[in-house]
């Protein structure tokens, strides 16, 4: 199916960000196009990502890479989603593991940033250095977490992301690594619910009125995340295979892998970058 098709098809474009939008170095041009010619004929664009930061943390993000403002409406961002959690579940004194580039999430919150002994409950954005680190060098910390029945909130649950040419773990590898010995872990962003609400809200909120979940595409190249947050939430999905789902023996082969891990799957179409032709 074109992305023209698509267009018609579905007016509102749920839009994940990193591997779909930018790589982290630079915006994919032919994306950034494609988003923005939906919105010229009456389209409407979420920007639905796990980032941990704001959507105006995102946003300085998005101009400092280049990326058309034209491209998008909104921004829904799994940072937004983590502040009601750090609200509701941090007890008023949080300990963050994560990098200080995320630190835009606690603006405004009337939270306390302390010590792991100190702590009610764990912020987790990410890894404190994803350049040189893996999971495997948090293991210490993460059993001193689970000594204490630290509650980890996970920002981001993506576990690896495209940067360039490498891959870098996120906040989703620490907080699987967490679950595995058996600590409790809260999850914001995709494949779960909450922001899916927070971007279905957005889109009524821009155009005006209802918005039914079938004239909704999910875009994005995580499949358990993009993929299977769309299939739960009801919504077909274009499956990007470019980012973190491997295109190297062709489409079709990237698409069956993706359906036998999501069975689930409502693959519409599968590209390696959004393209209009």
């Amino acid at each position: 199916m074109t992305m023209e098709a698509l267009s018609r098809r579905y007016p509102v474009w749920f839009c994940d960000i990193w591997g779909v939008v930018h790589n982290g170095r630079q915006p994919f041009l032919s994306t950034t196009h494609a988003l923005a010619k939906h919105r010229s004929r009456g389209g409407t664009v979420i920007l639905v990502t796990n980032s941990p930061r704001t959507r105006a943390g995102v946003a300085r993000q998005l101009a400092q890479l280049g990326v058309d403002p034209q491209s998008h409406d909104s921004i829904t961002t799994s940072g937004d989603v983590t502040r009601d959690l750090v609200v509701t579940h941090g007890g008023g004194k949080i300990f963050h593991l994560g990098p200080e580039r995320d630190l835009s999430i606690f603006e405004g919150l009337n939270v306390e940033r302390v010590s792991m002994r100190k702590a009610h409950a764990c912020l987790c954005t990410g890894l404190f250095d994803d350049r040189t680190e893996t999971p495997k060098d948090y293991a210490d910390l993460l059993a001193g977490m689970k000594s204490r029945d630290l509650e980890m909130i996970c920002a981001n649950p993506d576990k690896i992301v495209r940067h360039g040419d490498r891959i870098l773990y996120c906040a989703g590898a620490l907080a699987e690594a967490y679950a595995n010995i058996d600590g409790r872990v809260q999850m914001a962003g995709k494949p779960y619910r909450p922001i899916y609400d927070l971007a279905l809200a957005e889109a009524r909120r821009i155009r005006g009125g209802e918005v039914k979940r079938e004239d909704i595409l999910a875009i994005g190249d995580g499949p358990e995340t993009d993929i299977r947050g769309a299939a739960a939430y009801g919504l077909d999905a274009l499956l990007v295979a470019e980012g973190v789902t491997d295109a190297s023996e062709g489409l079709e082969a990237a698409e069956a892998r993706v359906r036998s891990l999501v069975p689930e799957a409502r693959i519409a179409a599968t590209m390696h970058q959004l393209r209009w032709d």
